[in-house]
């Protein structure tokens, strides 16, 4: 499966377009639409400007990474935008994260609904809320919305 047209617009819409290097507010080096050292390459250094051109060339060098890691993680069957979804969290919270998370461990189990929920515990620092909430709607409902104030049902 692929990430959607409509996959690919909420995220980039998600992540924001900086092209000069700056700190998230976690502390790390981000540049782009979203894209940090610990997603592949290039390196974000302290300083780096790039272009819109090499921020999207990155941006669906990085979607495809996460996509790839989707595509081999997941073992249930996904709509499309359950697919998205998953897309979107894996490059919010990275590989490691979305690898040892219960959202996955209950995907896996089959149980969406609990999967559902235990994507809304990913709930720090306190601004990635309405992202999250966009997600859990996207994931639930099938809604592209890129930030939501409630979360599906909610």
């Amino acid at each position: 499966m692929i990430l959607s047209e409509d996959g690919y617009r909420v995220l980039h819409e998600r992540e924001g377009l900086r092209l000069e290097a700056y700190l998230d507010t976690t502390g790390v080096l981000t540049i782009g639409l979203g894209h940090t050292s610990a997603a592949g390459p290039p390196t974000v250094y302290q300083g780096m400007v790039i272009t819109e051109e090499q921020a999207e060339q990155i941006f669906y060098n990085d979607a495809a990474t996460f996509r790839d890691e989707v595509a081999l993680a997941v073992t249930t069957v996904l709509t499309q935008w359950e697919h998205d979804a998953c897309c979107s969290f894996v490059f919010n919270v990275g590989s490691t994260n979305f690898l040892n998370s219960t959202f996955l461990q209950r995907l896996n189990a089959g149980d969406k609904p609990g999967a559902a929920e235990a994507l809304l515990w990913w709930d720090q620092p306190p601004e990635i809320v309405t992202r999250r909430n966009g997600e859990h709607r996207e994931f639930v409902l099938g809604e592209y919305v890129a930030r939501a104030e409630t979360p599906a049902g909610g």
